[in-house]
């Protein structure tokens, strides 16, 4: 069907190359007009009194936008601005630029998808058709060897299922020329962050990365990960790092977003692999990539459970919900050198490690026996790169709530930290004062930083006896 006029609302899509969402608009409409919807609802504030967008995540979003509208204006389109809810002001505008239908990629998670009902039953009632397409993975749904509703609980089934039988769908080309409204004129503006409520974001200059924000930036990452540096040839040995810019891809932001494909990325992985070198490292990074699909796969699969205290299990333990001890790790003041490192560069630069996430998540839960929706929530807020189903499934991962066939996942910080920072370089970056004490190694638990827990009337040796280490609180 061909439409004389359609709209493409960009959500976590926020690119050009490889956008099916935008290529199948073009091919079935004469007109396309690019929008962006301001949703308040995702600058609120939730019940742990968090912000749901923080300012470093907000930031990145914003110089997306910016990125996006240059991107739209140099095909001869423009980004359009709307404020308020999707699902209300895209069919009001419809409605009053004689718009036919309105273009989208699909979501998977509740408050997603209910703005998705709501889009068609309000467009419906307006004669507006709606179109979404699956754009968010690697695998499509309709390539995977099962169905949903039979998606494999264990990932390593589900890999190597998908690698034996599934396909990697081809790319969609970036458009040249987009066909906008002559009449058309830009609407709004990128709100400020202070506009948004939030402050600007002050990272520190210790920070791994200076992201940016934008389809632009996140291709000439690909491009110093892949083609300048030749990291990903070292990628297996070094993704468990602590500290610099290439142990890692440091895709993940732009991932999140949507100003990076996948697919694109897999179709360079390839592409490298066949130039230059194929290794366990290159495989290995496309083995991320499937994990990254597979939690959007189980989230489609079990919906709002996700985000429930049992997870994906038919029971659950009793979690403790203590302010007083979670806002001691949230602020990086447990006493416990590894775990306060990881959650102060959070919160001062809106990243950290892979490692370092699956270890205070870890201990919040299991050694902590905090509520690990707590943790996930925390990182919701503060995380540049945060995805939803990748955030919540790793958290009930961890938590022992989600896919894994292992009860009481837990990590012995000892040993994690003898492996991973065994002279406590990357603690003493992050916790400053530990340079004071004369031959400070990570490993020695009796060599604890001064805690501001006392100040919080917590005693972790007395009041939580529990916990595996018992820091010394000076």
């Amino acid at each position: 069907m061909k439409y004389k006029r359609a709209i493409c609302w960009f959500r976590n899509d926020l690119r050009l190359h490889d956008n099916e969402m935008l290529a199948q608009a073009l091919r079935h409409s004469e007109e396309v007009i690019p929008v962006f919807c301001i949703d308040p609802r995702s600058f609120q504030r939730t019940p742990l009194n968090l912000e749901k967008t923080g300012p470093f995540r907000a930031n990145f979003i914003r110089e997306s936008l910016i990125d996006l509208e240059k991107s739209l204006q140099s095909t001869g389109a423009d980004l359009i601005l709307l404020n308020g809810h999707p699902e209300e002001v895209l069919v009001t505008f419809a409605e009053q630029n004689q718009v036919a239908a309105i273009f989208f990629s699909e979501e998977v998670t509740y408050e997603e998808k209910q703005v998705e009902k709501a889009l068609y039953l309000n467009g419906k009632k307006k004669g507006i058709a709606t179109q979404s397409y699956w754009q968010a993975t690697l695998f499509h749904p309709e390539d995977l060897p099962f169905p949903i509703p039979r998606l494999p609980e264990i990932f390593t089934t589900f890999r190597k299922a998908c690698e034996k039988e599934s396909v990697i769908r081809q790319l969609f080309p970036t458009p040249v020329t987009i066909p906008f409204p002559a009449e058309l004129k830009s609407t709004g503006t990128i709100p400020s962050l202070g506009e948004l409520g939030l402050e600007s974001p002050n990272p520190s200059e210790k920070a791994v990365l200076s992201f940016m924000g934008g389809e632009t930036q996140g291709l000439k990452r690909v491009e110093h990960y892949l083609w300048e540096t030749d990291a990903i040839a070292r990628y297996k040995q070094t993704r468990n790092g602590l500290t610099g810019a290439d142990y890692s891809s440091k895709f993940s932001p732009w991932l999140a977003v949507g100003s990076l494909s996948p697919r694109w990325i897999y179709a360079e992985i390839r592409k490298y692999e066949k130039e230059v070198e194929k290794n366990d490292s290159t495989y290995w990074l496309i083995f991320e990539l499937i994990w990254r699909d597979y939690f959007r796969f189980i989230s489609k699969k079990h919906g709002d459970r996700i985000f429930k205290r049992s997870g994906i299990q038919p029971e659950t333990r009793v979690w403790k919900q203590d302010n007083l001890l979670f806002n001691a790790w949230a602020t990086g003041m447990t006493g416990i050198p590894f775990i306060d490192a990881n959650m102060r560069e959070l919160n001062q630069t809106g990243f950290m490690s892979n490692r370092g996430r699956q270890l205070v998540a870890s201990f919040l839960a299991n050694d902590m026996g905090l509520d690990w929706t707590w943790g996930a929530a925390y990182f919701e807020s503060k995380l540049i790169d945060y995805d939803v189903c990748s955030n919540w499934a790793n958290w009930m991962y961890v938590a022992g709530v989600g896919n894994d066939p292992r009860s009481d996942r837990y990590f012995n910080l000892t040993t994690q930290a003898k492996n991973y920072d065994p002279d406590g370089d990357y603690v003493r970056q992050w916790l400053p004062e530990l340079s004071a004490i004369p031959g400070f190694r990570i490993h020695r638990p009796d060599l604890m930083a001064k805690s501001d827990l006392s100040a919080l009337g917590i005693n972790l040796g007395t009041d939580y006896p529990h916990l595996v280490f018992k820091p010394k609180i000076w």
